[in-house]
Formats: C-alpha cells, sequence, structure tokens
C-alpha cells in the first residue's frame, strides 16, 4: 500500500476524501495513459488500434479496416457501414494494460466529415498518435488535427505508417513535418530499408537494430529480432550504413528527444512503422508508458482546476446508440477527470441537477463489452441507458464542477428529412431525437416546418448517409433527405427572428439546444443582410 499523501485543499472542503483514499488515486492516475489516434482518412488508424491491442495481448487477431484479402475485419468499426466501406465513422474506446502501466486507447473517425466527433474525443486524451503515410505526407486532415492539438496543447507522438510500401525518403519527411507543423520531429526509431523495403529499425537512443519478420497476413504479433551494431552492419550491409549515416545527421541538427520540449508542444518524437505487418509496434506501446503524460488537474468553467485526487468528476464527450442490437441501449462516452468511479454510485449531472445512478457502466471496443466496476482519473466509462445525458455535461460527487462546453462546428450542409411512412411517426420521431442527442447530425426546427420535417444540419454530407442509413435499420422509420441551398449558419438572438425570416433568402431555426441560427446561402447574401441591417446579431459558429 503507497505512503498517504498530504491532503489537498480541494479534499478537505469536501471532507469526503482521505488522504488514504488521495494516495491510492493518485496512483493509480499515475499509471494511465489516455490517448487518441488521429490522422488524414486512410492511414491505417484502425488498423493501428487493432495492432495496438494485439500486441498487448486484447484481442488474439488484428484486423484491417478494409478486410483485404479475405482478412479479419477490426472490431473497432463495427457499424456495417463502416465495414463495406472501409472506413471509421464512429469512435472506440479499449482499455488495457502494459507493462505496469493502463492503456486507454480512443480510435477516431477517419472520415473528415466526421471531424467534429474527432476534436470532442481530443478533449478527451492526454496525448494523441498522429498517423503519417509514407507516400502521402502531410495531408489535409492530418494538418488540420495537428493545429488542434497545438491549440489545446496535447502532446503529440508521430508515426510514419507503411513503410513496408514505396513512400517519400525518410530525411524528407523530417523535412515536411517541421516545415509544415512547427514541431521539431525528433526521431527515436529510423528505417533500415527505403520504403517498400522495410527491414528493421535503428533505435536511436541505444544504437540497436530491431529486425522485423512479415507473418500472413500481418494478423498476429511480428517476430522482432534484437542485434548490436556489428551484427546489423553483417546482416544488412549498406542499408544498415545509410542508417547510421542519416541518424548522425539528425543527431548534429540537434533532432534529439527532450521530455521538456514534447511536453510543451514545441517537438515531436517520431517512430516508423507498418500497422498493417504489425512493424514496430511494440516501440510505440513503449514510447507511450515512457514519454506520454499521465492524467492532470483539468480547468473548470469557474476558471480554476480540480485535483486528479479530488472526488468523483467526469465529463461526457460523445452518445452513441444502436451498438448493442439486442437491447437498444444508448451509451455515454465519460472521461473520468478526477477521484473514483465505482459502478453503482448516484452522480450528479451540472447542466440539470438532477440525480444519475450509474447501476450499468461498461467498457466499450466496438460491440465487445465488459463492465467495469471501478474507474480512474483518465479511464473511458460507457454509462448504459444515459437517455438523460448529453454530450459536454459534467458528472460530480459531493463537490460541485463544470468543465468547460465542447465545440460546436458550424454546420455546412442542410436536408429536410421527412418520414417515408407516416404511421411510423412515433419511431421516426424516436430516431431524429436520437440522431440529434448523439451529435451524428444538428437537428433544427421551426414552427414553419414543424416536427414532421426537421433540418438536419451537417458538417459533411456523409453525416446524412449515416443518419439515413440509421433511421432505417436501428428505428424502422426509412427516411427521405431533400437538401436545402443554404451553406452558412449564424447564431442570433430571439429578438431578431422575425427581422431576418423576413430577409430574402434567409432562414432562422432553432436547434434542440435552443440556439437559433440564421441560415444563408452564401457569403455575399451574408455581407447583403449585414449592410441592410448592421445592428443585427450574427455571429459566427467557432469551434476552440
Amino acid at each position: 500500500m503507497p505512503q498517504a499523501a498530504p491532503e489537498s485543499p480541494a479534499l478537505a472542503e469536501s471532507g469526503t476524501t482521505s488522504s488514504r483514499d488521495s494516495a491510492a488515486v493518485l496512483t493509480e492516475a499515475r499509471r494511465r495513459r489516455s490517448f487518441a489516434v488521429i490522422s488524414h482518412p486512410d492511414a491505417g488508424k484502425s488498423t493501428l488500434t487493432e495492432a495496438l491491442a494485439l500486441h498487448a495481448k486484447a484481442i488474439r487477431e488484428a484486423g484491417r479496416a478494409d478486410g483485404k484479402a479475405g482478412g479479419k475485419r477490426t472490431v473497432s468499426d463495427w457499424m456495417d457501414m463502416e465495414q463495406a466501406r472501409g472506413i471509421s465513422i464512429t469512435s472506440a474506446s479499449l482499455q488495457f494494460t502494459y507493462r505496469d502501466a493502463v492503456i486507454n486507447l480512443v480510435d477516431t473517425p477517419g472520415h473528415a466529415d466526421f471531424s467534429e466527433d474527432t476534436y470532442r474525443v481530443l478533449s478527451a486524451v492526454d496525448a494523441a498518435v498522429m498517423l503519417v503515410d509514407a507516400a502521402k505526407g502531410l495531408e489535409v486532415q492530418t494538418m488540420k488535427l495537428f493545429a488542434v492539438c497545438k491549440h489545446r496543447g496535447i502532446p503529440l507522438i508521430t508515426v510514419i505508417n507503411k513503410w513496408d510500401r514505396p513512400g517519400k525518403d525518410a530525411l524528407e519527411l523530417m523535412d515536411e513535418i517541421q516545415e509544415r507543423t512547427g514541431l521539431v520531429p525528433t526521431p527515436l526509431t529510423w528505417p533500415v530499408g527505403v520504403g517498400g523495403d522495410f527491414r528493421g529499425v535503428l533505435d536511436r537512443r541505444t544504437g540497436e537494430y530491431t529486425r522485423f519478420t512479415r507473418t500472413a497476413g500481418g494478423t498476429t504479433i511480428a517476430p522482432e529480432e534484437h542485434m548490436g551494431p556489428d551484427a546489423a552492419l553483417e546482416r544488412e550491409g549498406d542499408a544498415w550504413t545509410t542508417a547510421v549515416e542519416e541518424a548522425e545527421l539528425l543527431e548534429a541538427s540537434g533532432a534529439d528527444h527532450d521530455l521538456d520540449s514534447f511536453l510543451g508542444g514545441e517537438t515531436t518524437p517520431v517512430l516508423f512503422g507498418s500497422a498493417v505487418q504489425n512493424f514496430g509496434v511494440h516501440a510505440l506501446l513503449d514510447v507511450l508508458v515512457d514519454v506520454a503524460p499521465s492524467p492532470s488537474p483539468r480547468e473548470t468553467v469557474a476558471g480554476d482546476t480540480r485535483p486528479v485526487e479530488a472526488p468523483f468528476s467526469a465529463f461526457v464527450f460523445k452518445m452513441q446508440a444502436g451498438m448493442d442490437t439486442a437491447h437498444r441501449d444508448r451509451l455515454a462516452f465519460a472521461r473520468i477527470c478526477s477521484g473514483v468511479f465505482e459502478r453503482g454510485m448516484v452522480v450528479t449531472s451540472t447542466r440539470t441537477g438532477r440525480p444519475f445512478a450509474t447501476k450499468y457502466a461498461q467498457q466499450v471496443f466496438g460491440r465487445e463489452r465488459t463492465v467495469v466496476d471501478e474507474a480512474y482519473p483518465g479511464d473511458v466509462v460507457g454509462l448504459v441507458n444515459a437517455a438523460n445525458l448529453r454530450v459536454g455535461d459534467t458528472l460530480y460527487l459531493d463537490k460541485p464542477v463544470e468543465y468547460p462546453a465542447l465545440p460546436t462546428f458550424a454546420p455546412e450542409h442542410f436536408a429536410v428529412m421527412r418520414a417515408k411512412d407516416v404511421s411510423r411517426y412515433k419511431q421516426f420521431q424516436r430516431g431524429v431525437m436520437q440522431l440529434g442527442a448523439e451529435g451524428v447530425v444538428q437537428v433544427l426546427r421551426s414552427d414553419l416546418r414543424g416536427d414532421q420535417a426537421p433540418v438536419l444540419a451537417a458538417v459533411g454530407p456523409m453525416q446524412f448517409e449515416v443518419a439515413e442509413h440509421r433511421m432505417a435499420t436501428e428505428f424502422n422509420a426509412p427516411v427521405t433527405l431533400d437538401r436545402l441551398p443554404y451553406e452558412i449558419a449564424l447564431r442570433t438572438t430571439q429578438e431578431w427572428v422575425s427581422t431576418l425570416d423576413a430577409q430574402l433568402g434567409v432562414e432562422v431555426l432553432q436547434r434542440e439546444d435552443g440556439e437559433l441560427l440564421a441560415l444563408f446561402p452564401d457569403r455575399w447574401r451574408v455581407t447583403s443582410v449585414r449592410n441592410r441591417l448592421p445592428d443585427a446579431v450574427l455571429e459566427p459558429l467557432v469551434a476552440t
């Protein structure tokens, strides 16, 4: 049993958590590593997620998001649309132990149309693993995610993926990362063999060589052979010599890992690997344990911070239904920020002030679930039957707390949804309410359109496809979607509703959270209305 730590002022004020409990929470929190896997679509996020789980012995065989060559599909991509298209459009959460650490891995949607979901996941992690395609380098979505991580102060570990295929030169990729992101890449491993001829990696910290051996389909752990520099030279010849010379160039340029610079968002450690071949996965797990930060005090709306050893608190960053076809339940994914979560405890929602009983709590990876009896800061818990919870809600025990709201993106695509079969109106309404609560789409209404024809607002058009598919398959209420000619949504107030509604080409609708949005067909119409109504409240929806 660890020695008791001094009781913090926050705990002394609440009077409910002993110093002994405080020490236990701190000990468990220090063991946690919570991170997201992020990148451009088709860079291998879900494949890497499965590879990490495989190496940690959380699953027996790793799958592929594309399911090629008759291979096993990923467990995390559970929705049939994901399996059909070979992409991720939902988030997946997985917890496993590696060495003495507890790893909380959150996979994120790969498609750019679901970037809002990705950004919310980033609020629930302490670090991120960014995958860069060795052939394509930094793509559009990759750059957006780099910027978000930098803005949120999330340390980044970069993995150059797909080195088993032809791609860019390794030094060229390092220059690209530094020039385009401002982060200094500090490679921890360096490839032996050019892209497409991946033999292994040089560990820049030890000078040793790790040689990889392929396995059938990459579904099992790739054997690793470790050897010293002399044996590596004898085995690989010029490929080893080239790797050593390039590593020396990196050292001369000062591209060596420094923990403080990494945590301060100035540098990014770099690893080379192949997720589909399970090459370099052990190295990534070791780096996560060795350098990724554990949970720290989280800032509140009041401007102070809540210590990790304070009484229980958490916030909901995702809602998801339809994962259990037998029960049709609804899960709220909550990140534990402080204290101990115990299944069955009754917590309070800051937004409603109402109690919420946590009788059913699970950890979820795809459709696979395990019951959670206890969880600590950094862990992600799925709260079942959370009908009264919403994305962004804060939950707490004892001392009240509220964490900052999660970002809501400005939608750019709009469509009217109507039920094909009016006799299934109840199912239609239930489905619309559920999709809006999950954040799959934003649901907008007005007295003129009525509840039978809500307007769906989305960041990307694929969100409409998911909504239409789920209405038919999960809620048994097939729908039609008619696109609207709007591209811009601006926040307004009640006093301007009638005036703006009277403007040509402008429509004001109310979102389910009560926010009033004025919809415009283009920038020219926005400028025209602002010139005509200079005092009108028209504020952008900004994600921060």
